[in-house]
């Protein structure tokens, strides 16, 4: 058996954790997921059915991850030797980055693209990302001055971070700024990143006929 036991479905967010268990070089093997005739093993696994969910079979123990940042973050302390932690003096920028694009740029997209608006500043305040304008610009902000989530150095972080940028560039929930652009090639590169894009790629063209 592998290491881990990836459910997926290749028109997801499992895109992000599949990037993420190429760069850490798990041993993993796929459950690809029906959205009509969900497994048994993801339902027992995550009661609400949602892809990605990630299992670790570790010796006697079997750990169950959900949510796409917590299993990008777990892979990455699971496998150290990756180098793809955050040191001592990056963790500030690690974590703020990571949970601002899981919680503010999330909830701002996804508020856009349903067409939820609170016009109210005041009102506005009682959200988690403000409008959807003060979300990118505060994102922009944050990402523009180097090359990566923490200086000029690749991290786990990136490959959250740098793929709802990627995925919001290319399904326009993400504004097409230079900065992002920029972001996106640069992650783009990345070998494991074209590996595990190539995989689910072929798997919705299969899917397709």
């Amino acid at each position: 058996m592998a290491e881990y036991t990836f459910f997926t479905n290749p028109m997801s967010r499992g895109q992000i954790v599949r990037w993420a268990l190429h760069e850490v070089g798990a041993d993993y093997e796929t459950e690809l997921v029906d959205w009509q005739a969900k497994p048994e093993g993801l339902t027992k696994a995550n009661p609400l059915g949602k892809v990605p969910t990630l299992v670790h079979h570790d010796g006697d123990h079997i750990h169950v991850v959900t949510e796409c940042a917590a299993i990008c973050h777990y892979l990455a302390e699971m496998n150290p030797d990756a180098g793809l932690l955050p040191g001592a003096h990056e963790k500030a920028d690690y974590f703020r980055l990571l949970f601002f694009a899981a919680g503010p740029v999330e909830q701002a997209t996804t508020s856009r693209a349903m067409g939820w608006s609170v016009d109210d500043p005041q009102k506005q305040g009682m959200l988690g990302f403000g409008s959807y304008e003060r979300a990118m610009e505060a994102f922009e902000t944050l990402i523009a001055d180097s090359d990566y989530v923490c200086g000029e150095r690749f991290t786990m972080a990136d490959v959250y971070v740098g793929s709802q940028v990627d995925w919001g560039l290319n399904f326009g929930s993400i504004p097409k700024r230079q900065v992002f652009e920029d972001y996106a090639e640069r992650l783009r590169e990345r070998p494991a990143y074209r590996e595990a894009k190539a995989i689910d790629m072929q798997l919705i063209a299969e899917a397709q006929g």
